[in-house]
């Protein structure tokens, strides 16, 4: 169920992270090589990156495959940025909510996608409902979802939780409220990528930049995979890697200042 990507780093254009490598997110909406729910993700796509000295990122989403885009090769090679996040999309339910429902989900500074499912949505969330203040629940972004769990994660965020708390306590209370769920997060600020591998694929690469994928986009040996219920915090020159019981607890993996 979808495939998503993020890069802090120098600043490079878009597509050199999203179309040129070999199994690009681009391609990977067609011929994902370690996706293990779903087969082809043309259910929508979107991407987000920040300019500089603009603290708000930008979007371009569609509601149909990437491929099928004829403006998008042109944006990926002339927008440059050194902080992106990009989605394509396998819709849990087909055809909900069109563009609306493609990742990234925006609010303020903040970029999020969600790589997984919540079986049983809606009804298995419904516990969670009276969780959220009113006015969150009648802005969301979508009726799919990731617009749901995006809704708990920031209304943490906005409470003036660290991201990597924020993001962790979030997949805790859906998934024991749909134990089955499928929670691969991902968020940005432009200068820090958190990230879950909760029930999917997750690896990360560092070097000129740092980027986080549900799989490589090349057989570069400097990915590495990210453990099942691990929250990853990334900056440009560095990971750290916690288990999701206690994201407070990070062990350093490389220097991550």
């Amino acid at each position: 169920m979808c495939r998503h990507l993020a890069y802090v780093g120098p600043e490079l254009p878009l597509g050199r992270v999203l179309v040129e490598p070999e199994h690009s997110l681009y391609r990977q909406s067609w011929a994902p090589r370690r996706q293990r729910y779903g087969t082809v993700n043309a259910d929508g796509f979107g991407v987000g990156w920040y300019a500089p000295d603009d603290p708000l990122p930008a979007r371009y989403r569609r509601a149909g495959p990437v491929w099928a885009d004829l403006s998008f090769a042109d944006l990926a090679r002339v927008v440059r940025s050194g902080a992106v996040l990009a989605a394509v999309r396998d819709a849990t339910l087909a055809g909900a909510d069109a563009e609306a429902a493609s990742a990234p989900f925006a609010a303020g500074g903040w970029l999020f996608s969600h790589n997984g499912a919540v079986p049983g949505w809606p009804h298995t969330m419904a516990p969670l409902v009276p969780t959220l203040p009113p006015a969150d629940l009648l802005s969301l972004q979508a009726g799919c979802d990731s617009a749901f769990v995006w809704a708990l994660l920031l209304h943490r965020l906005r409470a003036g939780q660290d991201a990597a708390r924020a993001l962790g306590e979030t997949v805790r209370q859906v998934a024991e409220a749909a134990p089955a769920s499928r929670l691969n997060l991902l968020l940005t600020d432009g200068a820090t990528i958190t990230a879950s591998a909760w029930g999917d694929s997750l690896f990360y690469r560092t070097g000129t930049g740092t980027v986080v994928a549900s799989e490589p986009y090349d057989d570069d040996p400097r990915w590495q995979e990210v453990p099942d219920r691990t929250v990853l915090t990334a900056t440009r020159t560095g990971v750290r890697l916690a288990p999701l019981e206690d994201p407070a607890s990070a062990t350093p993996k490389e220097p991550c200042p």
